[in-house]
């Protein structure tokens, strides 16, 4: 225990400014976006842009293209919010089968084509890892956009990946932030959960009038 406290603590004096910049950006969008704060847009642009700097310097360039999606992602949320917030969203629901088989499809074959990108192009030394990230985190992306129950666990299962994934490239701070992603992922799926049953009350008390 005493050792890896004092890795620990050698890492976090190592950490770089750009790395803090990105971390401390990366939680102040979630406590926005928790908050339900417009400002989480270009809150999360400027930690996605450093944070793209940051993963190509230590090699992860997967994770590095993950965060391009994530930076296009938030540009377009941004402009969605401001045109589309007074109209009702998209109720909560569970994935159907032939979402299911698109995440799969997305999982998996995403899998595979960025490890062969990596193995290929790239000088990575983590390239079935890097790519397993990313290609988990596109697919609870996808089914995040469709408002599907289902995304938090896809997301998790990336988020799982990437802190160890993370510690090794010695991006500590990174590895927190996601941590922190897992936890707030864990009690997300359970916010979602309560709110589908309370639509599918509402719904049935409505059939029955």
């Amino acid at each position: 225990m005493h050792y890896w406290l004092l890795l620990f603590i050698q890492q976090i004096h190592e950490t770089t400014y750009w790395e803090w910049a990105a971390v401390l950006f990366g939680v102040a969008e979630v406590l926005l976006a928790k908050a339900n704060n417009i400002l989480l847009y270009p809150t999360g642009i400027v930690s996605t842009l450093i944070g793209i700097y940051v993963l190509l310097i230590a090699g992860l360039y997967a994770e590095s293209a993950l965060n391009v999606y994530y930076l296009v992602m938030s540009l377009y949320g941004w402009f969605y919010w401001i045109t589309k917030r007074n109209e009702p969203p998209v109720k909560i629901t569970w994935a159907t089968r032939r979402e299911w088989t698109i995440t799969l499809i997305i999982v998996f074959a995403g899998w595979a084509i960025l490890y062969l990108l990596l193995k290929n192009f790239t000088t990575s030394n983590v390239p079935v890892w890097d790519a397993w990230v990313s290609a988990t985190a596109w697919a609870g992306m996808w089914l995040l956009a469709k408002r599907k129950l289902e995304n938090w666990i896809l997301l998790n299962i990336s988020n799982l990946f990437a802190i160890p994934l993370l510690c090794y490239k010695k991006l500590i701070l990174f590895s927190a932030l996601t941590l922190f992603l897992f936890i707030v992922a864990f009690f997300g799926f359970f916010d979602w959960l309560a709110i589908w049953k309370k639509d599918k009350a509402a719904e049935s008390r409505y059939q029955i009038s």
